[in-house]
């Protein structure tokens, strides 16, 4: 496998399972209305680095363009998770500005 490949589908499950951690964690939250784009964005951003993972894995000749689009969705799911204080989102953003990173980096 391609080892830009490894490094950005290491990436996506990183950013995936903390989407995951931030979505459960924000759904225990008290004010659940007040993390609702924060939820929706999570949900977002791990199904596209799960998607991403499976077509760098198969080799998809569409991997780059999955990567790219997984890096905007990425990017859009930290800067939500930015605005809120609470450690699962401060934990959920780092893991997505990485991702977005190495994924526009293995796209370009």
């Amino acid at each position: 496998m391609n080892t830009d490949y490894e490094k950005c589908i290491q990436a996506c499950l990183e950013c995936m399972e903390a989407c995951n951690t931030c979505y459960d964690a924000c759904l225990l939250e008290e004010d659940v209305k007040m993390m609702a784009d924060c939820i929706r964005m999570d949900r977002e951003c791990a199904d596209m680095c799960a998607c991403a993972i499976q077509s760098m894995q198969r080799m998809s000749p569409f991997a780059e363009q999955v990567c790219t689009l997984c890096a905007v969705i990425c990017q859009a799911c930290g800067e939500i998770c930015r605005q809120h204080e609470t450690k699962h989102c401060q934990e959920c953003a780092d893991a997505c500005f990485a991702c977005a990173d190495v994924c526009r980096s293995m796209a370009a």
